[in-house]
């Protein structure tokens, strides 16, 4: 048994709940996890020479809303916010850091 496979995702308030089949539970806020995606444009990424440019981002109240979300493999969810942000996918591993 591994872990960090899902045993169950769903949306429990302004939460997402996840099970693994470990059976550890963790009930993740959904601003922290907007606040926390890591995809290039809210993380930033290395430029040429390998600084990590970090960029400024604006949210509303629309970006700590989660429409859906997608297993992408068997490694990470894809989160898509009401304010059409999409891009980050969320690791098992960093989503079981969180």
């Amino acid at each position: 048994m591994n872990p960090l496979s899902l045993k169950m995702v769903a949306v429990v308030g302004e939460q997402l709940a996840i099970a693994w089949e470990d059976g550890v539970e963790v009930y993740l806020d959904f601003e922290k996890l907007r606040r926390a995606c890591p995809c290039a444009k809210c993380q930033g990424e290395p430029d040429v020479i390998g600084l990590v440019l970090v960029p400024r981002v604006n949210y509303s109240a629309k970006s700590f809303e989660l429409i859906r979300y997608e297993e992408v493999g068997g490694y990470a969810l894809r989160l898509f916010w009401a304010d059409g942000h999409s891009t980050g996918i969320y690791s098992f591993p960093l989503l079981r850091s969180l």
